[in-house]
């Protein structure tokens, strides 16, 4: 069952991200050759005003082709011929509507189990927060430079700077303060804590449910981007890296372990994790690497400045390299996969 709900998830987030490509091209007046859900060789298409729209057999992506990676036709409306900022917004598009997608389901998911303030429901005696006089009620605004809008932001905080010394700033009684913690190990679970509590979640309204999807979203984003860096700066493995394989694990464990509590139960957690995908998928497809549409930004920024495009052979050779690197990259997270969860 992982297995399936697994592609039904990913195959949807693929799908609107691919969507956002073709509504912003259609948008343009730009040629779409084929918009297609899936990989390999082709179960059903018809062809409309043009386009070729077509589902095909392995239903691990999709894509819209747009004849972006060739030489400029005589055709007025091929993708090249337009104008860079047109061609920028359907690059951009992609990645805006992951965040869209999470953005929705994240209201929809904030409606259904409500928000979680970052505010403090106790302390635990021992902890740093009880000795530096924190207390039930306190509303953490701040920990180091991050504003802080939701409670999940201050436990992920926490593991990202584990060891370190966090200034936290918090309001209490229309009044800030601010004090320097010193996590403290938790030998049973094997990491350090502040010793804060939440207050669980509220129930939400529309208004609310609007702005702490939005909340859930940035910290989703956030998350990722410190996940990056942490990759980068080599605090985190590259083993730690996760694909396909790994996603279905964690869909299926998910789907395992919480559907003794019911349907309603089971649909919040798979919500939680197509909100999380999505922004992840969107971040990633920002990232300005070759062939990722944040590399495919990048040239095409240089030539609004220049007011020139980069030879297109030049910009393929980058893209190619982009490409073979990516391959080696889901051969080796693949393998990573595999070996977590086979063996």
């Amino acid at each position: 069952m992982g297995i399936i709900l697994a592609i039904l998830i990913f195959s949807f987030i693929v799908f609107f991200h691919e969507l956002g490509h073709f509504l912003l091209a259609k948008k343009n007046g730009i040629d779409v050759d084929e918009f297609a859900i899936g990989m390999g060789p082709v179960l059903y298409s018809r062809e409309y005003k043009g386009t070729r729209y077509a589902v095909r057999i392995f239903p691990i992506g999709g894509f819209c082709a747009m004849g972006e990676d060739e030489e400029a036709t005589d055709s007025p409306n091929n993708f090249n011929n337009k104008s860079v900022w047109a061609r920028i917004s359907v690059i951009a598009a992609g990645p805006v509507f992951n965040f869209i997608l999470a953005f929705v389901f994240a209201i929809i998911l904030t409606a259904m189990i409500g928000y979680d303030r970052p505010v403090i429901s106790g302390v635990e005696e021992g902890y740093p927060a009880d000795e530096a006089g924190l207390m039930e009620g306190d509303r953490i605004e701040k920990m180091g430079d991050k504003k802080i809008r939701i409670f999940r932001e201050i436990s992920i905080y926490n593991q990202f700077h584990q060891g370190e010394d966090v200034e936290i700033t918090y309001s209490r009684d229309g009044e800030e303060h601010t004090v320097t913690l010193s996590p403290k190990e938790d030998k049973e679970l094997g990491y350090s804590r502040l010793g804060i509590t939440s207050e669980g979640y509220r129930k939400a309204d529309v208004l609310k449910s609007v702005q702490y999807g939005a909340y859930s979203v940035n910290y989703w984003i956030s998350t990722t981007l410190e996940s990056l860096k942490m990759l980068v700066t080599g605090k985190v493995s590259f083993n730690n890296l996760t694909g396909p394989v790994g996603i279905v694990d964690v869909v299926e464990d998910t789907y395992q372990e919480s559907k003794s509590y019911g349907n309603f139960v089971v649909l919040v957690e798979l919500l939680n994790i197509a909100i999380m995908l999505s922004a992840n998928l969107g971040v990633m497809n920002l990232l300005p690497l070759p062939a990722l549409d944040g590399g495919r930004l990048v040239f095409l920024f240089v030539e609004a400045v220049r007011r020139k495009r980069v030879p297109p052979e030049k910009e393929g050779y980058v893209h190619m390299i982009g490409i073979a690197l990516l391959m080696v990259l889901t051969v080796f997270v693949m393998y990573n996969d595999i070996r977590r969860v086979f063996f």
